[in-house]
């Protein structure tokens, strides 16, 4: 039977079977394992992880009284927090909303850790944001006018405070997509992974934040791909496929066009689809000629499109 309990309740000779958290808060490349050793519970202990499942048919139980959820009672637990999703005002992409007065300030959440529970209404709200933001950059930009990235910045620092309280909060929802909103979200989850990455190599707070923008703009030159092609179900032609390779550097074109952010975002926008052996595109960069905030995003951009739903990976 799987229980979630608390890392305090863990024990030695408990059967882990998953932990609470995004893969980057804990040490362990693997999250099934019996739990032998003094060393990997203070591990555990000592990480930012605060729940963990085990499973008692394969170790042993928690003590009589010490509380603990069943797989049953936290599945109806996310369906209900999942539900919030449901709320979301929906995507309006074509045509184009007309121009809006400038939002108003957003208040701070601040940054003290929370949980998951609590976490996700938060997140929810920003996701909801990120969407109109996202698709409404890519609207201006098929009309050919210049990106403002300025106007991203405050939204990558709700991303990056969403995910300093908790990582999987935001990063969970941003995985949530459909066909229609793949690539607006796919920017959004790519963002939060990017502040969660460079959080985790501990990069300093200037360089999270130039992370996060990295990830929410390295796809802005799929605007320029017609939708016929970016959406299409099943496999890509090889001219279609060349098609969507020539996105990083229209991206790119139109970051520097903008001229409102850093060299590293156009940098990662030109070069994530680079490879260590060369044979990535659009530059064949190879080895330490990618650098690091390009493979970071490289990383991201798989990770989240693996685990993500694509149309044409159908």
């Amino acid at each position: 039977m799987l229980k979630r309990i608390s890392i305090q309740h863990l024990t030695l000779g408990m059967y882990v079977h998953d932990f609470c958290g995004s893969w980057m808060d804990h040490p362990f490349w693997r999250a099934k394992f019996v739990l032998k050793e003094p060393k990997d519970l203070a591990r555990i202990k000592a990480a930012s992880i605060k729940e963990v499942w085990i499973d008692t048919s394969k170790g042993l139980d928690v003590a009589a009284g010490v509380r603990s959820v069943s797989r049953e009672e936290a599945d109806f637990q996310v369906e209900t927090d999942f539900g919030m999703l449901d709320k979301l005002p929906p995507l309006q992409v074509d045509p184009p909303s007309p121009p809006s007065p400038p939002p108003a300030p957003r208040r701070a959440r601040g940054r003290a850790a929370a949980s998951m529970h609590s976490e996700l209404q938060a997140a929810a709200s920003i996701c909801g944001e990120a969407k109109q933001a996202m698709v409404s950059m890519f609207s201006e930009a098929r009309m050919g006018k210049a990106v403002n990235a300025e106007s991203a910045r405050s939204l990558v620092e709700e991303i990056s405070d969403s995910v300093t309280r908790n990582p999987g909060a935001l990063i969970s929802l941003a995985r949530l997509k459909t066909a229609d909103d793949y690539t607006y979200m796919h920017s959004v989850a790519v963002c939060a992974l990017m502040v969660a990455l460079a959080r985790q190599i501990n990069l300093n707070e200037e360089h999270r934040r130039v992370a996060g923008m990295a990830g929410l703009l390295h796809d802005l030159g799929k605007a320029a791909i017609p939708l016929t092609v970016l959406n299409k179900p099943g496999k890509l032609t090889d001219e279609e496929f060349a098609v969507v390779q020539s996105h990083p550097v229209r991206g790119y074109l139109m970051l520097q066009e903008g001229g409102s952010v850093e060299d590293a975002v156009l940098d990662a926008c030109r070069h994530h689809h680079e490879k260590m052996d060369g044979s990535g595109y659009p530059d064949k960069l190879k080895g330490d000629e990618i650098s690091l905030i390009a493979r970071m995003t490289a990383i991201c951009d798989v990770y989240d499109a693996i685990t993500s739903d694509r149309p044409y990976k159908r």
